[in-house]
């Protein structure tokens, strides 16, 4: 007979799985916050960073590719469960948002919007020396390629930054698609964002409250459309803090969504892979709900994986409280016991594929 015991650490465990949680340090020691949090199970992932928002400096976590390889090597050392291997993500596109920059070391890279303009032998090898990079340096999950569709090319945080392949999404999903399939022939996960689209935004969901109400358009959907049967290249979805009444009318963004997140991306369009939130601190959300009612939202709208990127704002987030706020929200019926199921089983699945 199981206890209460018993099923209170099985359920905490299955909820630290869902957690992808940032840190400051550019080494690891046993007795470091972040490494006592992996060796407790009470997380799933990390996600890495260069730039220090609250110093403003460029020693986050990465220094040069030995230095991030020691790291990430000391991030999977403290993971006691070699069955689920530990996440370490990191936001690698290319160009304006790239975290292994040249100035340390790492090759020189170009923006989505420059790689467009590639044959498709020459996007096919510099996304394959891209994975390699991010292979040598032990880390397996990118938050990369962005498939938002540049709708708005004046949009200052995808447009201005070049971070979209092309304002026509059968070259943003022909792009796309051979990115995720070197991903997948390296063994390394890939994750398509910003779900449902913000390339037609106006704003930046980093500052605050977002809405692509009216300057979406279903054309951004396409991309997921054509990728979506091929899973098998691509398993992550991120979802976007954008408001999008034309398909959420309660006006929730994405990330918060069950219209958009299970509706929508499962139901309508056969997703059956990881769906990850943009960074919860991120002031679209911040600015707009306490944090207890933002993980309740994204666990009902069906995220599976909550990011804390634990570099916007001046304190960091506890994992062992956001644990605590999702346990009992469960115990007390804010969320159903089988959203963690369903979530734990989907992050198994796809660190099972690590481990070929």
């Amino acid at each position: 007979m199981t206890t209460a015991d018993e099923q209170s650490i099985s359920l905490k465990q299955k909820i630290g799985q869902m957690l992808l949680i940032g840190f400051k340090g550019v080494s690891l020691t046993p007795q470091d916050t972040i490494a006592q949090y992996i060796q407790a199970q009470q997380i799933g992932g990390v996600i890495l960073f260069d730039y220090d928002f609250q110093t403003k400096k460029y020693h986050h976590n990465i220094q040069n590719p030995a230095q991030l390889k020691e790291l990430t090597g000391e991030l999977e050392r403290c993971n006691p469960d070699k069955s689920h291997p530990l996440l370490i993500s990191i936001d690698y596109e290319g160009g304006s948002v790239n975290r292994l920059k040249e100035a340390y070391g790492f090759p020189a890279t170009l923006s989505a919007e420059e790689i467009a303009k590639k044959t498709d032998n020459e996007i096919s090898q510099y996304a394959a020396r891209m994975v390699e990079t991010l292979k040598k340096s032990g880390i397996n999950l990118n938050f990369a390629p962005v498939i938002d569709v540049n709708v708005n090319p004046d949009n200052s945080i995808i447009g201005k930054l070049g971070r979209s392949f092309s304002a026509n999404a059968g070259t943003v999903t022909h792009d796309a698609a051979i990115f995720s399939k070197a991903y997948a022939e390296q063994n390394v996960l890939c994750g398509y964002k910003h779900f449902p689209g913000h390339g037609s935004s106006t704003a930046d969901s980093h500052l605050g409250f977002v809405d692509v109400t009216n300057t979406w358009h279903d054309i951004e959907l396409d991309p997921y459309r054509a990728l979506i049967p091929m899973q098998k290249n691509c398993q992550v979805i991120m979802t976007a803090h954008v408001v999008n009444r034309q398909l959420d009318p309660d006006g929730f963004p994405g990330s918060l969504s069950k219209k958009m997140t299970t509706h929508l991306l499962r139901d309508q369009l056969g997703f059956k892979g990881v769906v990850v939130t943009d960074d919860l601190q991120m002031g679209a959300i911040t600015t707009q709900y306490t944090t207890d009612k933002a993980i309740i939202l994204a666990i009902n709208a069906g995220a599976d994986i909550l990011v804390f990127g634990n570099q916007l704002t001046p304190l960091p987030q506890d994992p062992a409280e956001v644990i605590d706020i999702i346990y009992n929200a469960v115990i007390q019926d804010d969320i159903p016991p089988s959203r963690i199921d369903e979530s734990y089983e989907r992050i198994l699945t796809l660190k099972a594929t690590l481990k070929r």
